[in-house]
């Protein structure tokens, strides 16, 4: 077993789908356990990571899934990677960080993940990222006879390690088609929501809510806190009544407890809000509610807690 300090991944049962060749660019806090998924799943996997100690670890973790005829390999560049894959995954940081391992631009200059893939192939984008440069990337996808989905997930590094996200794609048919089955091997519900850009789009709204529901939720245990309330017998109870939600459930008790050394960092959640904040102003969207607590969580980092999860919101009011 590797000795990385990434969560190991835990094992459940997978669909029988015939075995693929894969490949995985990015082997970040989801990225590492959605490859992990798809070597238990039975696929052969072949990990790109820009810090190659990690995806030796991660070779090192999940190389006795492989056939012996068809091992778990490591590649050095995205464009080597990506080569023979019939689906090439990929969870990066950012536009900039997504449109150099596809493009091969800045330290991957020439090595982009589109230069190594055969003709048919599809390449299935986890990144959280515009809905523009999800476009932008397959049209050009398009025109080398390959297949973009956007596909950002939900469900945090709980999500990943269990095998147990929601998948929001956008991207064409039949591409979505030949990939669901195998996406499914990290996923619990893995849906096609439109064109390309439906996807980000998808995730958009989806962070639209969490942020609006955190802040209720944290305002609640505040106010509950200076009444003097017991707010873990409070939770219990509402819990079970309209208020009930998955933040309440997975994230109240311990913000009562002021743990937040878990889950969702707050600047992966002001990138996303970010990437909202753009996309409202193309499309003349109104998001008053999500605009005040992205400012919420810039005074959240501004107190130092940058990389606390996004139910540390409720520090603002303690």
């Amino acid at each position: 077993m590797s000795t990385t300090t990434t969560p190991s991944v835990n094992a459940r049962s997978y669909d029988s789908v015939a075995p693929k060749k894969v490949a995985f660019l990015g082997l970040g806090v989801m990225g590492y356990p959605m490859a992990g998924h798809l070597a238990l799943a039975g696929h052969q996997v072949t990990v790109y990571n820009r810090n190659p100690a990690k995806a030796t670890a991660w070779l090192q973790e999940f190389s006795h899934t492989a056939a012996a005829n068809a091992p778990h390999q490591i590649a050095a560049t995205p464009k080597a990677a990506a080569q023979g894959a019939e689906i090439v995954f990929c969870c990066v940081g950012n536009d900039h960080d997504l449109r150099a391992v596809v493009l091969g631009e800045g330290d991957h200059q020439g090595q982009g993940a589109f230069s190594g893939m055969q003709a048919g192939a599809i390449f299935v984008d986890h990144t959280t990222a515009s809905a523009n440069v999800a476009r932008e990337l397959s049209a050009l996808a398009n025109t080398l006879k390959l297949s973009f989905i956007d596909a950002p997930v939900s469900g945090g590094q709980g999500g990943a390690q269990n095998g147990l996200l929601t998948v929001m794609c956008g991207g064409d048919a039949a591409a979505f088609a030949k990939v669901n089955p195998i996406g499914m091997a990290f996923a619990r519900a893995f849906t096609l929501l439109g064109e390309s850009g439906a996807g980000q789009l998808a995730k958009m709204v989806n962070q639209i809510c969490i942020a609006g529901l955190v802040q209720a939720l944290s305002e609640g245990i505040a106010f509950g806190q200076k009444a003097g309330l017991d707010m873990v017998q409070v939770l219990d109870v509402i819990g079970k009544g309209a208020a009930q939600s998955w933040q309440m459930d997975n994230r109240g008790k311990t913000m009562v407890a002021d743990r937040f050394d878990f889950g969702f960092a707050v600047d992966w959640m002001r990138k996303d809000l970010g990437l909202v904040m753009d996309e409202a102003k193309r499309n003349g969207a109104r998001v008053p509610v999500t605009a005040l607590v992205d400012q919420f969580y810039a005074d959240v980092q501004a107190m130092g807690g940058q990389r606390l999860d996004t139910s540390s919101l409720i520090k603002r009011l303690r």
